[in-house]
């Protein structure tokens, strides 16, 4: 198995898996053991809690990380939205089967900022 380490900057936490979730990636390290891709995301997300004021980080190693000031226009459902930076470790492609979950990284000081872009999420669910 081939695990990837994702960086993503964008309109939701990257638990959503949105048909385009792909298209917010910003940052991708790929590697070959468990273990090696592990402690890059424990680096990445050491860095990203240092920078970023809230934290929504759950034991299937990812994490959503914002400032409440960052926010986009959304002209299509006319509303601010909330932008996070977000990390995430997969295998192959796919999350983590709960054996590989890590509980050290489920931590939280905040609720993701909603509303999210209406219009993008009912048309992922359609």
């Amino acid at each position: 198995m081939a695990y990837q380490v994702i960086k993503m900057y964008g309109d939701f936490e990257p638990w959503w898996f949105l048909d385009d979730w792909q298209e917010d990636i910003t940052d991708i390290k790929e590697f070959q053991t468990y273990e090696d891709a592990l402690i890059c995301y424990q680096e990445e997300w050491e860095l990203l809690q240092e920078q970023f004021p809230k934290v929504n980080s759950q034991s299937n190693l990812m994490s959503a990380f914002w400032r409440t000031d960052d926010q986009r226009w959304c002209e299509e459902c006319d509303e601010d939205l909330q932008q996070y930076h977000s990390l995430m470790m997969l295998g192959n492609w796919q999350e983590l089967p709960k054996n590989l979950q890590d509980l050290d990284f489920e931590h939280r000081n905040a609720e993701g900022i909603h509303p999210s872009c209406s219009i993008k999420q009912h048309n992922s669910l359609s």
